[in-house]
């Protein structure tokens, strides 16, 4: 699994994340947003609040949090289309 080292959220629940082997890219994410921790993500202001954690994986400050791996596969496939 390749950590990430960079995000950045985006306008329309989106984020740029980069991967420690340099693949990186947008992830649309406003289609996923659902259940209990990911509720105050939908507030853009808190999603703004995406931040990378000692795991490598991208997290906010009430616990959410995605797994690298993925989001590496959601940006490796959309390569290969």
């Amino acid at each position: 699994m390749q950590p990430i080292v960079q995000v950045q959220a985006r306008e329309g629940y989106r984020l740029f994340v980069e991967f420690a082997d340099g693949v990186a890219g947008d992830v649309d994410l406003s289609q996923r947003l659902f259940g209990p921790v990911f509720e105050p993500l939908k507030d853009e202001a808190f999603f703004a609040k995406a931040t990378v954690d000692e795991f490598g994986a991208v997290c906010w400050p009430n616990g959410a949090d995605l797994a690298p791996d993925a989001l590496y596969a959601t940006l490796t496939q959309h390569a290969k289309a």
